[in-house]
């Protein structure tokens, strides 16, 4: 029987559907869930859940449920990280003291000096879960669900030997999404994507196994609707010539061209479009509204039936596929070994990997198009400074990383960057262990 341990456990969405999915393979049905986390109320309602879920499908699988790390790792053969490091309220000034410079940010979790910061706290966290897992269950694979994603699997990625990925839905819903577009169900697709976390790159969609970007490209440009679903998606295919994943409301915040006027923000970013783009720290107030609002939300949720059908992340297939089941291919975030020859040697790409009991085998990709390689490249800079920064707690090499984030360099000069991320350190003082000689 497989031991599949949750870290984070508290993050009750992501939790409750990936141990529903879990269960429906016929490998892992007996498998014994543990549930971790340091918060002991989340715990416990996370516990009720998949209580719930087992109840429901009848499932002969076991649980286990505690606040000791070390206790949930014990026999692990998969570990699934799903953690906030320091919570909503101090990562609401990664977004809020940016604002006050000029940094208009959407959502802040993944790149610049918000997605920075959010990596600073969360790296020491992340290499502290892997000593232990090298320590308790070394063959475990690790799957992380946290962002910012490319920044913390860089730092593991660096720093262990362990079998580690950061898993995302933004390929396989990107993928939907333009099925639906063109009227194509998934058996129809083919796709190859690459790139970064977020900002990876279709660079073959086939239906049918024909290039099916003109009939993207007619949908985008003959139907408003789909148009506005994702402007400032559309308006990069247009102009680069190949969809990337993630939404527009992230992908408005990594690049020049989009946040850095109001009347641009007005134009490119309609509250509506994917992820609201145009309302500044969308993302924040959400979860600032959960925070009141989680526990009637899970109690209803608690009330309804369960729905026990399989969904699309990756981590459950995966599994299933590194115990012994159908192997797997799915878009991870590895290092890149001369997966994609025009992106750094090293650096964290997601790129199609092939899993089955051997762990994960990277599938090589070569070159991808010049003009999503030069994106990606300005943004694997900043990420490689900002991980050497948290690593060796130089803060000189955080404030390079962020005078070279594309948005706040489009507003703001080398000495308001360096007043900004001053004043960034010294919100986030308690949390940052590894920037001991910092004078606050």
């Amino acid at each position: 029987m497989a031991k599949i341990t949750f870290i984070g456990a508290g993050s009750f969405g992501f939790t409750r559907g990936l141990v529903r999915d879990i269960l429906t393979f016929p490998l892992l049905r007996e498998s014994t869930i543990s549930l971790m986390d340091i918060d002991a109320e989340r715990l416990e309602f996370i516990k009720t859940a998949v209580e719930k879920i087992i109840e429901e499908g009848k499932y002969p699988a076991k649980l286990e449920v505690t606040m000791d790390r070390k206790k949930a790792l014990k026999g692990a053969d998969a570990v699934i990280c799903t953690i906030l490091a320091g919570g909503v309220n101090i990562w609401r000034y990664d977004i809020e003291i940016p604002k006050k410079y000029g940094v208009d940010i959407c959502v802040g979790d993944t790149r610049g000096p918000a997605g920075i910061f959010r990596a600073l706290r969360t790296i020491p966290v992340m290499l502290d879960i892997c000593k232990d897992i090298e320590e308790i269950c070394p063959d475990a694979i690790f799957l992380n669900y946290t962002n910012p994603m490319s920044m913390l699997c860089r730092a593991m990625q660096k720093k262990t030997k362990l079998k580690v990925t950061g898993l995302c839905h933004s390929v396989q819903g990107t993928a939907e999404m333009l099925a639906k577009w063109i009227g194509a169900e998934m058996d129809e697709i083919t796709y190859v994507c690459a790139g970064i976390n977020h900002q990876a790159w279709f660079i073959e969609y086939k239906k049918n196994g024909v290039d099916a970007y003109p009939l993207i490209k007619k949908a985008i440009l003959e139907n408003e609707e789909i148009y506005k679903e994702e402007i400032v998606r559309n308006e990069m295919f247009l102009a680069l010539g190949y969809y990337v994943t993630e939404s527009s409301g992230h992908n408005s915040e990594y690049n020049w061209w989009f946040r850095k006027r109001h009347d641009l923000i007005e134009k490119y970013c309609l509250p509506g479009t994917g992820w609201n783009p145009g309302e500044y720290a969308y993302i924040l107030k959400e979860y600032l509204k959960r925070e009141d609002t989680w526990k009637d939300e899970i109690k209803k949720w608690l009330e309804k039936p369960v729905d026990l059908k399989r969904g699309h992340e990756y981590a459950a297939y995966i599994i299933n596929a590194y115990l012994g089941g159908e192997p797997y291919v799915f878009n991870g975030n590895v290092p890149n070994e001369n997966i994609i020859t025009n992106l750094p040697y090293g650096a964290c790409v997601e790129v199609p990997v092939l899993v089955n009991r051997r762990g994960f085998n990277y599938i090589h990709v070569g070159e991808i198009p010049p003009q999503c390689a030069a994106l990606n490249n300005i943004n694997i800079a900043v990420e490689e400074m900002a991980v050497e920064g948290a690593l060796t707690g130089n803060p000189e090499m955080v404030y390079h990383a962020i005078c070279y984030d594309p948005l706040t360099a489009s507003v703001l000069s080398l000495k308001e960057i360096r007043q900004m991320v001053d004043e960034m350190f010294k919100k986030n003082k308690d949390y940052l262990p590894q920037f001991k000689n910092i004078k606050f």
